[in-house]
């Protein structure tokens, strides 16, 4: 593989296209967009209680229903994160954090990592959105969470991820 060719760099993201032989030496190109990564948190208010947002996603044009995330800045550890997400896109702090899993978005051409969290033992507190967001917490049965995923009021696939995996690996369910 060669050194890959900056196609653009923006505030939180740079495409590049680089290339690439393939066992049977075929020469290839793609283009990827590289990204620093991001946490995706599952706050768990109680045991019955999950706190989801509305967030309006300029890409798609719509407000869509989420998970808490956000990107992680330069240096910063993915928990740290974490807990800032938390924080301005919700107003809660967590006592108590644990690393569910890793997983890539969308591996064909993203090269961005995500990073789930449970955040339990929840101490609410005030919003604080970074500027331009329009988030606003939604806390829900847990049962209707799930209900949400599988009927497609929740279509982002981060928080299908999340919503998913907490309720068959640790809840059991289906």
């Amino acid at each position: 593989m060669n050194e890959p060719e900056l196609l653009f760099a923006g505030r939180l993201f740079r495409v590049v296209r680089h290339g690439y032989h393939t066992a049977d030496g075929a020469w290839h190109e793609r283009e990827t967009i590289l990204h620093p990564g991001a946490a995706v948190i599952l706050p768990m208010v109680d045991a019955q209680h999950v706190c989801l947002v509305r967030n309006y996603r300029h890409a798609v044009g719509k407000t869509l229903i989420e998970l808490p995330a956000g990107t992680l800045e330069p240096g910063e550890a993915p928990q740290a994160t974490a807990a800032r997400e938390l924080l301005e896109e919700t107003g809660f702090r967590s006592a108590r954090w644990e690393r569910l899993a890793v997983f890539y978005m969308s591996p064909g051409i993203l090269h961005e990592q995500m990073h789930l969290f449970l955040a339990t033992e929840l101490e609410p507190g005030q919003a604080q959105p970074a500027g331009g967001e329009q988030v606003e917490p939604l806390i829900v049965a847990w049962q209707e969470a799930v209900e949400m995923a599988r009927d497609g009021r929740i279509e982002d696939a981060k928080s299908l991820v999340g919503i998913l995996w907490y309720q068959v690996f640790r809840r059991g369910g289906s």
